[in-house]
């Protein structure tokens, strides 16, 4: 190998599943300090997974770590699949300083300080649990034309959303995305999605893609079946997200869908569609009427690891 090239390990997690070529895939770069920007941009692109990671000191005494999160086309401020992933594969390979059944770590992104649990039993990792930003509610799509363009950009009819009585609207928790509900499965299974059409919605609602979801469910144990489609930051169809599941927890906690108490569980499913089944864990925690915190989580299985030489 030439004496200018370097090299670095990475590390390849499906996310959201148990089982291996199941669940959200991300790329996990342990060591990223010293990478210009363009590098991770490079590598990101190289990998060309929904996102990959890289690890790097924290500037905040009080985190664990710092992340950055790419696209293949793009950084991104925060992700939900990647945090997990992450955590999981520093935290296997002994890189975390992990204690008892259940260890509460910082760690510092684009948008400041979040917590992660790691939940260990018989001294492995069964699961990872990451709280999110309390959600923003950034406004209802008006029923009229802009419907009709959403309906038309998934290939829907806009009656197979009107029909919900529940509204199409774009809420955050560190990641705006349009949540659209959908009357049935089979109509959800059905899309076929405009990319063009999903791109230029998404900008003139300063979303980032829209997630469709039905209660009428695949397993006997979700809450509801999902699909997520994210051009406008290069990701055609997203097999597990672990952002937009947290906003779809609190528009389903908002909205009534689900029952509200002091904490909320649901089980969304996805990734069907792309033969790559998904179960992803939310909890929304209420107050008062008001949500207070919204937390996401799931299994990890460790695929892959390698060197990348460049």
């Amino acid at each position: 190998m030439s004496p200018d090239r370097r090299s670095l390990q990475f590390y390849q997690a499906d996310v959201f599943t148990d089982l291996p070529f199941g669940g959200n895939p991300v790329a996990v770069v342990p060591d990223g300090n010293g990478l210009s920007d363009r590098e991770l941009q490079q590598i990101a692109r190289e990998m060309n997974l929904s996102e990959t990671v890289f690890v790097l000191p924290p500037a905040d005494p009080t985190a664990a770590i710092k992340l950055r999160i790419f696209t293949p086309s793009q950084e991104i401020p925060f992700a939900g699949h990647p945090v997990l992933g992450t955590f999981f594969v520093l935290a296997t390979l002994g890189r975390l300083s992990v204690k008892g059944p259940v260890t509460r770590l910082l760690y510092e992104c684009n948008i400041g300080l979040f917590p992660v649990e790691v939940h260990v039993r018989d001294e492995s990792v069964a699961r990872i649990v990451m709280s999110q930003p309390k959600p923003q509610f950034l406004g209802p799509i008006e029923p009229g034309q802009d419907l009709f363009e959403v309906a038309q950009a998934l290939g829907l009819t806009k009656r197979q959303i009107d029909g919900t009585n529940l509204p199409v609207e774009v809420v955050s928790t560190g990641l705006p995305v349009m949540i659209v509900p959908v009357r049935t499965l089979t109509a959800v299974r059905s899309i076929k999605p405009d990319a063009g059409a999903i791109t230029e919605l998404c900008a003139r609602y300063g979303a980032n893609g829209i997630m469709v979801f039905t209660t009428m469910t695949v397993e006997e144990v979700s809450t509801v079946h999902t699909r997520m489609f994210a051009p406008p930051i290069g990701i055609p169809e997203d097999p597990a997200t672990g952002s937009a599941s947290g906003a779809l927890g609190a528009y389903l906690v908002q909205n009534g869908v689900v029952d509200v108490g002091p904490t909320s569980t649901i089980i969304a499913e996805q990734g069907y569609e792309l033969d790559r089944p998904s179960r992803i864990m939310i909890q929304v925690e209420s107050d008062d009427d008001a949500i207070q915190e919204v937390k996401v989580g799931g299994q990890v299985v460790m695929v892959l690891q390698g060197t990348l030489t460049f």
